[in-house]
């Protein structure tokens, strides 16, 4: 078994991250290890249920818990305000005390929602993260932020709240859609564009999902560690952990412009790298060729590194300025100095003015 330690100085918060195929199964001994007490609500979504959902609950109640499922729809219009009303009603109507623990079991919509209501709901509980798709388990579940979207954007309600435990079952990805898959491999991806050009460069030689699936466990403990570091440097994301969101300020537009519906987080994320990176190698911020090497490596992994419409830039555009790290009037955006090597400038929304040429 793989296993991280994640350390967190000022809440204080440490807690370890484990990885290995098989692990899901152990759910039950694995919560024993971290909580002594007796009910457990496990919050879900409908086809993570459907796959895994009855198991989990009798290996959970095999262990000596009490649980109560807490099936929600999937998808990203799921992480609202709304749905995290709902959850304090299953918490309060279940009886969930401070005492108590709960499960996010599910992707990076129920990670991030269910981990705000556990920061929220009676000013915290104890929780769990067990993700089951590879962009939560490389992101979404590392780290501690936890949040809703609103209509005017991702992410804009949240807190930083970090789980008691982190469960990765490699296995789990077996089941996923290749859109799916190929989803996260956006945000692996993006580790190597920021931090590791060897792990970047390890990425273009696996040239089909099976490469990647034989890989899995060195790739997902790759990403889960560079995370761990910036993390552990930055929890508050002010200064180096920043560098996680390359491509993110634009990909969130994109995502909300969309209402969630046209292009997944990976997808938009993608678009974002590489609008970005183009901007900034035409500016000489970033080497030439870098964002060449970027989208033949998207593309490999089957995500889509333009918009199909670009003269939706002009209404995408706008929308940066609700991005959570707009400060004081300008935004942090992260600049690849060369790949595997990223830092952040401060610009205005003028800076993504190049993505208009053409629009009438």
């Amino acid at each position: 078994m793989a296993e991280l330690m994640i350390n967190i100085t000022e809440q204080p918060a440490d807690y370890p991250l484990k990885i290995e195929k098989g692990l899901l199964s152990q759910l039950g001994k694995e919560i024993q290890s971290i909580y002594p007490n007796e009910k457990i609500a496990v919050v879900t979504d409908e086809n993570v249920y459907a796959l895994y959902g009855k198991n989990v609950q009798l290996n959970l109640e095999e262990a000596g818990f009490s649980v109560k499922m807490i099936v929600l729809a999937p998808g990203e219009q799921t992480k609202s305000i709304d749905q995290l009303t709902y959850l304090y009603g299953e918490f309060i109507h279940f009886g969930l005390t401070r005492s108590d623990l709960m499960i996010a079991l599910g992707g990076g919509v129920i990670g991030d929602l269910a981990g705000y209501a556990a920061a929220s709901y009676l000013r915290g509980i104890r929780y769990a993260q067990v993700p089951t798709t590879l962009l939560a388990q490389v992101d979404s579940s590392v780290g501690g932020k936890v949040a809703i979207d609103l209509p005017q954007g991702k992410n804009l309600v949240g807190d930083f709240y970090h789980p008691e435990l982190v469960i990765i079952d490699p296995d789990v990805l077996d089941t996923l859609e290749d859109t799916t898959f190929s989803d996260g491999m956006a945000e692996v991806i993006k580790y190597g564009c920021i931090r590791d050009k060897d792990f970047f460069n390890h990425l273009k030689k696996l040239d089909s999902r099976q490469m990647i699936m034989d890989n899995i466990e060195n790739i997902i403990y790759t990403c889960c560690n560079i995370k761990r570091i910036l993390v552990e440097e930055d929890e508050k994301d002010v200064s180096q952990r920043m560098l996680l969101n390359f491509g993110h300020t634009l990909g969130h537009a994109i995502e909300a412009y969309y209402n969630y519906e046209k292009y997944t987080h990976g997808q938009a994320i993608s678009i974002g790298m590489v609008a970005i990176n183009k901007i900034c190698e035409d500016l000489g911020l970033s080497p030439k060729g870098s964002t060449q090497a970027i989208e033949i490596l998207l593309n490999r992994n089957h995500l889509p590194t333009h918009l199909i419409d670009s003269s939706d830039y002009s209404e995408i555009l706008p929308l940066i300025k609700n991005d959570k790290k707009n400060l004081d009037g300008s935004l942090k955006v992260v600049i690849l100095e060369k790949l595997g090597q990223a830092y952040t400038i401060e610009v205005t929304a003028d800076f993504f003015n190049p993505l208009l040429k053409g629009v009438s």
